[in-house]
């Protein structure tokens, strides 16, 4: 355990930070698995909305330093591919 006073302080920032990593990269994850679910579905409207939803979350992650932003971006062009096959697939 940290004696020195400063040493005390970062422990107890890095658990605050911690916890915040942890509730951000939860929310990407759930956001990511609820998309996922509305294509497979197949609803082109719910995976529509899902979609802009999930381009928001991903995007607020690469400000917080939760994703890289190639890492967020290739997330969204997969995703959008699939959100587009499934919109001609139904047309």
């Amino acid at each position: 355990m940290a004696n020195h006073v400063s040493a005390l302080k970062r422990a107890r920032q890095t658990e605050t930070r911690t916890e915040v990593n942890r509730a951000n990269r939860s929310r990407v994850r759930t956001s990511l698995r609820a998309l996922r679910e509305a294509l497979a579905k197949g609803d082109a409207k719910a995976a529509q909305a899902q979609y802009r939803a999930t381009v928001s979350v991903l995007d607020k992650s690469v400000q917080k330093g939760i994703l890289h932003s190639n890492t967020a971006s290739r997330y969204k062009a997969r995703l959008n591919a699939r959100l587009r096959a499934l919109s001609t697939a139904k047309a």
